[in-house]
Parts: structure tokens; C-alpha cells; sequence
């Protein structure tokens, strides 16, 4: 039999993706006794797995002991917005400044490996796949900062964002040239430019979250 704690990972993982994808909808009340019946445990790793929930920003607590859906809003976004930018360019200020050549080597593989999908032609159905590669690509970006801490805050942040990002922009072809602003942070980083790569991950952050602001309806 799995332990509670493997069991609360399980249950948080599964519900952590109904929630970024979508297919929970924001502010849906979370009913205790349902996720008994679909998970088949008792409550001890249903209320684990779902304070999991809360601590990353997904889920909120309703009294009494009830649990729901974080709702979304324009200002909600532009916090986790103004927060990642702070996080996500602390975090590649270090990797240009620590980084060696084993970071190198795995920013420009994932690089190739986003910008070849880039090139070609948007489809529908096409977003899963780059949000595959694209968030390869920012996490070996970040990856040499050095810090285990600042990586899981980065991680926290890409989830809360593509969560919106899934909400409002999915259905939309890209109406810029993402792959060029990854090329330009990409040749700034391997060239140990800190301030511009810096600042060039500031700018791509702040326009993807332009484009979501416009898409929210308040």
C-alpha cells in the first residue's frame, strides 16, 4: 500500500494538472467527499495533497474546511507577473555569472530544440508541445544559478502563469516573434552579458504578460 505522503503527491500532481489545463475551472469548490470517491483513500492525503495546493497559489481555503479553485483576475496576474520577473532575472543573473560549460551545452540544446519548433508554422493543437520545450528551455536558462530554492520559486511562478496563459491565450497563433527574443536572451547569456540578458528576460516576460492582460475580462 503507498504511504500517505506518496499518495498526497499523486492526488496534488493530478489535480495540479486539471487546474493548469483548464479542465478544473477557476473558482470550482473542491468537494472533500467527490475526491474520496474518485481517489479511493481516506482523508488524511486528500487534505495533504490539497494544502500542497494552497502553499503553491492554486488552491484556496474556504471555511469550514472547504477548499476551492483559485479564482483569476487581472490583478492576481500582474502580482505573480511582477513577481517572476524578479525571481526569474535573479535567477539568470546567477547562471550567467556561475554557470559553466555543462549549463552552456544544456541552454543551447534546448534552445535548438525550442527554435526548430519555432520556425515552423503554428497549428492548432501545436501549444502543448512548445510549452514543452519552452519551459525546457527556461529551466536549463536558470539551471545554473545555483540555488534549489530559487529554481522551485521559478518553477511555482511558470505554473501560476501558464495556468492564465492556458486560460486565455491557447486558442491565439503568437502575435510576435517569441523565437527571435529567445534568440537574443540566449546569445546575451552564453555571452556572459548579465545586464542585457537581464533585461531582455524582463521585456519577453512583460510582453507575453501584455497579451494575457488583454485577454482578461474584468
Amino acid at each position: 500500500m503507498l504511504e500517505s505522503g506518496t499518495l498526497a503527491d499523486a492526488i496534488s500532481g493530478h489535480i495540479r494538472a486539471e487546474i493548469l489545463t483548464g479542465r478544473i475551472k477557476p473558482d470550482t469548490k473542491l468537494r472533500l467527499e467527490d475526491l474520496r470517491s474518485e481517489f479511493g483513500v481516506s482523508w488524511s492525503p486528500i487534505r495533504e495533497g490539497l494544502k500542497r495546493l494552497v502553499a503553491e497559489g492554486l488552491v484556496v481555503t474556504e471555511e469550514p474546511r472547504g477548499y476551492r479553485v483559485a479564482t483569476v483576475s487581472r490583478t492576481h496576474f500582474a502580482d505573480i507577473v511582477r513577481t517572476r520577473r524578479l525571481v526569474e532575472c535573479l535567477a539568470l543573473r546567477e547562471s550567467v555569472q556561475r554557470g559553466d560549460d555543462a549549463w552552456e551545452a544544456d541552454v543551447l540544446a534546448a534552445h535548438h530544440r525550442l527554435s526548430k519548433f519555432e520556425a515552423r508554422r503554428w497549428r492548432p493543437g501545436d501549444y502543448e508541445e512548445w510549452e514543452t520545450w519552452h519551459r525546457t528551455y527556461h529551466q536549463a536558462l536558470l539551471g545554473g544559478c545555483g540555488s534549489p530554492i530559487l529554481l522551485q520559486f521559478c518553477s511555482m511562478l511558470h505554473d501560476m502563469r501558464d495556468r492564465y496563459r492556458r486560460l486565455f491565450l491557447t486558442a491565439r497563433e503568437p502575435d510576435r516573434n517569441v523565437g527571435k527574443e529567445h534568440a537574443e536572451i540566449t546569445q546575451a547569456a552564453l555571452a556572459r552579458d548579465v545586464e542585457r540578458a537581464s533585461e531582455l528576460l524582463a521585456r519577453h516576460i512583460d510582453r507575453t504578460a501584455k497579451a494575457i492582460l488583454g485577454a482578461i475580462k474584468e
